[in-house]
């Protein structure tokens, strides 16, 4: 009997390859025409379009990718504090 493929990612703020369905995507989503309009957001389902990275659904974890500036590597842009914020109050609810 043939099993099947669990796709496999890694965290970005403890660099741990886990099973997809573990982690949290952070979504960069094209918004307008510009190169400036964009928005970033957690994305708990994993179906929303754009540009992803995956973090452990341990604040810690977003702490670690926020400290290292990992997200904004792996996004290619610049993410602010308040985005950054929300992100952490999205994973507390989440839990």
């Amino acid at each position: 009997m043939h099993t099947k493929k669990v796709p496999m990612r890694k965290c970005l703020g403890c660099n741990e390859m886990l099973p997809k369905k573990e982690l949290v995507r952070v979504v960069k989503t094209k918004t307008g025409e510009g190169e400036d309009d964009y928005e970033i957001s957690l994305d708990l389902t994993g179906k929303k379009a754009g540009r992803g990275a995956y973090v452990c659904r341990k604040a810690q974890c977003l702490a670690l990718a926020r400290k290292a500036k990992r997200l904004e590597r792996a996004l290619s842009c610049r993410i602010p504090d308040e985005v950054y914020d929300r992100m952490e109050e999205e994973m507390r609810e989440s839990e």
